[in-house]
């Protein structure tokens, strides 16, 4: 069973794990020794019927620790983390993650065909880390599942872009990333629906 943890606390932990110690084996088993109390979720959460929502509670030149909110039948695009380590927790609701295996990558055309391989499910006892050799994934929040969801993740190190795929073009490119709230606090631009 896990120890309960507000996500202060959950953040404040984290950060003193050493340098040469945040590993993917490290901040895995920190994950699955300690989860986050949902309600101390709230201050850092923004709904959107739009989009999931990419909510920053945390950051250093380490890590970051962002909350994404996600209404029912709301999906990410396939995509992957820049080589950076990813760990996500689901303290409040369920995600399926589907994994794929990138096949015939041509970048001078920006071309390459996806292969679903594994999925799996996260709920708040079943904490997940994206796997280095097979990066490239996508997280859904299924209709079936009836429910909003709240995942928490950690990337290792922070980035701002990510390469994006499309299955039905055969294709993928590069997108920025931002983030709707920064420490509780929405983003002037951001318009949630």
């Amino acid at each position: 069973m896990a120890q309960m943890l507000s996500i202060d606390d959950w953040v404040e932990r984290l950060a003193a794990i050493p340098a040469r110690e945040f590993t993917l084996e490290r901040v895995q088993a920190f994950l699955a020794a300690h989860g986050v109390k949902p309600e101390t979720l709230e201050p850092y959460l923004f709904f959107s019927k739009g989009n999931y929502t990419r909510n920053l509670i945390f950051k250093n030149d380490l890590f970051e620790c962002m909350g994404i909110c996600w209404e029912v039948g709301q999906a990410s695009r396939i995509h992957n983390h820049r080589g950076q380590n990813c760990w996500m927790a689901t303290p409040v609701g369920r995600l399926r993650v589907q994994n794929f295996r990138v096949e015939n990558r041509d970048a001078t055309k920006g071309a390459c065909r996806l292969v679903p391989t594994d999925a799996f499910d996260m709920d708040p006892d079943h904490a997940a880390a994206v796997n280095p050799l097979e990066p490239v994934h996508q997280v859904l929040n299924l209709l079936e599942f009836n429910q909003r969801a709240v995942s928490v993740h950690v990337y290792s190190k922070p980035f701002d872009s990510c390469e994006i795929y499309s299955r039905e073009k055969g294709t993928y490119f590069d997108v920025s990333l931002h983030y709707t709230s920064e420490y509780g606090r929405l983003n002037p631009e951001e318009k949630l629906l």
